[in-house]
């Protein structure tokens, strides 16, 4: 597998349910992991927050990707990969955030974590990593049906427990989101089904447009399919199993790793036919790991609460974040110590989608 650090191109070895490949930003690897400077606390002089951080973000080359957060969201791709997937928000031991520009540049997100949680974060739970992560995907391919482990046997697989959010930010017609089962199954039956070939006919298939969202608690059988350019927001993991890939090959002509076994041990058979999120009001989804709201932004309004970060993701129109720009696909981070908290459209139409981790976890 490559890694593109910078533009240059380096080995690195890929890992079941790992990340593949990616675009790193300012941060040196050697061998197979990536190495990420934290300066002690006592090290660390005093932060200017006065206006909301921008982060780097790490393009991955899929099978299945292509160019349209080039065309949609202007993100300047690589030239002649198939990019599905931008880590806009991470701190992983394999992929790290830097701040773009400004006093802080540089400072990678498990730096601010580790050293600054207050000042940026606020008071939330403890944790050795920032407990979220943010991505943008582009399936100009279907992706392959999988699963991600639930945290009763996340451990004992050697992965790590994930739930997550889409929000379709852009779909073509006749796009469609796999979720869950059509039927209740067992194991057996399933397994059944993967060895005759007729696995992909047990998926439950839901068609979707631009503004839908799905909620896909750790467990559920799920795949995007093509023509889909999504948010996704999810709990920091990135233990994917593979069940069944639609029989394509990689550029070598080789089949991509599956991971039957593990995925069995993840599915939730009695998970069959769930729906699209149901909005309540601007909330689309509030849970222990994360809320997301939606907001359509037309007088100025209030980020968060002082002592509070939020993550605001542009979806359609511009708009002033305390005093930053934003076009559609932009995130940015407001910290918690921040002065000015405003978000301001700068269009007769903007929207966005606000991401934080919910009060009750922060107390």
């Amino acid at each position: 597998m490559l890694i593109l650090v910078r533009g240059l191109l380096v080995t690195n070895a890929a890992w079941p349910g790992k990340a593949e490949t990616g675009l790193l930003a300012k941060n040196r690897c050697t061998g197979y992991s990536c190495r990420y400077s934290v300066l002690p606390a006592r090290f660390m002089t005093s932060l200017d927050l006065t206006r909301p951080l921008v982060f780097e973000p790490i393009f991955m080359e899929r099978i299945w990707g292509g160019r349209r957060l080039e065309t949609e969201f202007g993100k300047k791709l690589p030239p002649g990969r198939r990019i599905g997937e931008a880590w806009e928000i991470v701190d992983r031991p394999e992929a790290q955030s830097t701040v773009r520009n400004g006093p802080l540049q540089g400072k990678s997100l498990h730096d601010l974590w580790m050293n600054h949680r207050r000042e940026i974060f606020g008071e939330l739970a403890d944790s050795q990593r920032f407990p979220i992560l943010i991505k943008l995907l582009d399936a100009q391919d279907k992706l392959s049906l999988q699963v991600h482990p639930p945290a009763r046997v996340a451990e004992r697989l050697g992965g790590e427990p994930k739930t997550e959010f889409w929000y379709v930010a852009r779909a073509d017609p006749g796009a469609e989101l796999f979720a869950g089962l059509r039927e209740v199954t067992t194991m057996e039956d399933f397994k059944a089904s993967i060895a005759d070939g007729t696995v992909a006919e047990r998926i439950h298939t839901i068609p979707v447009k631009a503004g839908d969202a799905m909620f896909l608690p750790a467990g559920r059988f799920h795949a995007i399919g093509a023509g889909n350019l999504l948010v996704e927001i999810q709990q920091n993991s990135d233990s994917t199993y593979r069940v069944f890939d639609w029989n394509r090959k990689d550029d070598q002509g080789k089949p991509r790793d599956l991971h039957v076994d593990l995925a069995l041990q993840s599915i939730d058979f009695t998970d069959c036919r769930p729906d699209l999120v149901r909005p309540s009001g601007e909330v689309l989804v509030s849970n222990a790991l994360f809320e997301v709201q939606k907001w359509s932004v037309q007088a100025p309004r209030e980020i968060s609460q002082p002592g509070q970060f939020a993550i605001l993701c542009l979806l359609e129109g511009e708009a002033d974040c305390a005093g930053l720009h934003l076009q559609p696909g932009e995130l940015c981070l407001v910290t918690a110590a921040a002065k000015d908290r405003t978000v301001r459209s700068l269009s007769s139409r903007s929207s966005l989608l606000r991401v934080t981790i919910p009060r009750s976890e922060q107390d």
